[in-house]
């Protein structure tokens, strides 16, 4: 059975709907400042259509490097760090739930209305289900985890402390700065979306190269990309 081609009927190239979509939805830029950096490259495509892509493919995208990703997580049950982020929408409030493991990879993103203990347990429930269960669960003292880690039998792995949630408070950088790039959002469906698209390409990317010597984040960055390049083809 041959599989099914996603750029079929696309006269533009893959390798060019890869480039818009990992410059948009990897770099803090506007849909117009992708446009103009593909005409620098040469290649003229409205905003329009790189607005279309990243809807169309970027869950593709996000959804083959999860698949790649989570064969080879088992650490990722290790510790948890779970924390929320407020994010408006036409001027009303939402939360952002995420769940980043000890190595600062995004493993679950949720939006709810409410900051409660329902929303925390339909979070958890979603994460546990894609990941298992972690042997530590870090959060901050926000009431709703605690209950909520309770009722699902983890509340003897739940950890909390004034430092100790710095992980998953420094995660959220990357996706704030995209946030004011993209001028807020105007629906929860599509920052559900956009927060799952960017979170897989965010940790397709991240090579702490704090951690790591120039060579290795060099390489590490190289086979990232290839395996970018290489997303979606038959």
């Amino acid at each position: 059975m041959t599989k099914h081609d996603p750029f079929k009927w696309f006269e533009t190239s893959p390798e060019i709907i890869r480039l818009a979509v990992m410059l948009y939805v990897r770099f803090p830029l506007s849909l117009r400042n992708g446009e103009d950096l593909l005409h620098e490259r040469g290649i003229d495509v409205s905003h329009e259509a790189v607005r279309f892509w990243w809807q169309r493919f970027g869950p593709m995208f996000a959804n083959e490097i999860r698949k790649r990703r989570i064969k080879g997580m088992k650490s990722s049950r290790w510790r948890w760090h779970l924390d929320e982020m407020f994010v408006k929408i036409n001027g009303e409030r939402h939360y952002l739930w995420r769940a980043v493991d000890h190595e600062g990879e995004v493993l679950e993103s949720f939006v709810t209305k409410r900051r409660d203990k329902k929303a925390v347990l339909k979070f958890l429930r979603k994460a546990m289900r894609k990941h298992g269960r972690p042997e530590v669960i870090v959060t901050d003292k926000l009431r709703s985890y605690g209950a909520a880690l309770k009722e699902t039998g983890a509340d003897a792995r739940h950890e909390t402390g004034r430092w100790e949630n710095n992980r998953a408070e420094n995660s959220h950088l990357p996706f704030r700065r995209r946030e004011r790039a993209m001028l807020r959002f105007r629906r929860m469906r599509s920052l559900q979306k956009f927060a799952a698209v960017h979170a897989s390409v965010f940790n397709h990317f991240n090579s702490e190269r704090s951690l790591t010597r120039r060579h290795i984040f060099k390489l590490n960055r190289t086979v990232a990309l290839a395996e970018w390049r290489g997303l979606c083809a038959e």
